[in-house]
């Protein structure tokens, strides 16, 4: 059996987050703090956390006390060491995601908490849309651009297919504006997420393709003010390494009283 080949080059990721500017890192911040506020509603004192960040200052300056672990292929997790683990937008770009949670998972003790954060699929949804457009106007043809990315209702299924327990997985939507197309596209740059598709165009594009896709952006999204909007969808997953202290669903059929005595209101069979 032959692997498929992979979605992202990862060795043009790694140019692009050397170039990654701190002052565009404003996904991460937002990463950050969804992060500590999802920890503060956690009842529990996390003593041996881990970060996968490719942002490691960030983060090391909020949690100093974390081990800030690279973002590769095969993680640098010790088994059972940490009961929190952190993986900071970088899923997104990942080959095999369901291959670094597996890895995330076994790097928690048991009942050790995960969190992830990475961006789902409407995410520039506004530059897809009037690229393919203006592409398929100037050439007649479409190349890849804009990385897919994974709907929220597909993400849940993945901390299962882990094995972590009491999965959830919830969203939230950031918008930014920019002057215009180049803007956007220098910003995406200098926080590291340009296209990095493994089989993206690799000549130059047609300065026209650009021109036109400018225009219909501002034509379709653009605010009262003629700002171009921009949508960030970020994700966020939590999960836990099984534990026989975690609540377990009952087995259908075992409820000791019925819904409609609790809410005092007539239950109504339906017809068949």
């Amino acid at each position: 059996m032959t692997s498929a080949p992979p979605l992202f080059d990862r060795h043009a990721l790694s140019v692009r987050r050397a170039r990654m500017r701190d002052d565009s890192l404003f996904l991460h911040r937002a990463a950050l703090d969804e992060a500590q506020d999802r920890l503060s509603m956690v009842k529990r004192t996390f003593t041996a956390p881990a970060i996968v960040t490719p942002a490691p200052d960030l983060w090391r300056a909020a949690l100093p006390e974390a081990k800030i672990v690279a973002d590769e292929d095969t993680l640098a997790l010790e088994p059972g060491a940490h009961d929190l683990v952190i993986h900071a937008m970088c899923l997104h770009s990942a080959n095999d995601p369901v291959g670094q949670l597996i890895q995330c998972r076994r790097a928690l003790k048991e009942d050790g908490f995960l969190l992830a954060f990475l961006l789902g699929g409407e995410t520039l949804n506004e530059l897809r849309a009037v690229l393919g457009q203006a592409e398929t106007e100037v050439t007649g043809g479409l190349s890849p651009r804009v990385a897919p990315m994974a709907e929220i209702r597909d993400l849940g299924a993945l901390l299962q297919r882990a094995g972590l327990a009491l999965p959830v997985a919830d969203s939230l939507t950031l918008t930014a504006e920019y002057r215009d197309l180049t803007h956007l596209m220098h910003d995406l740059r200098a926080m590291g997420e340009a296209n990095i598709l493994a089989n993206r165009l690799r000549r130059p594009t047609r300065r026209g393709v650009f021109a036109r896709a400018d225009a219909l952006y501002a034509e379709h999204f653009a605010t009262p003010e003629g700002r171009l909007r921009a949508s960030f969808e970020l994700v966020g997953l939590t999960g836990w390494a099984p534990s026989d202290s975690q609540p377990k669903p009952l087995r259908p059929g075992s409820a000791q009283a019925r819904l409609a005595d609790a809410l005092n209101t007539t239950e109504n069979p339906l017809s068949d």
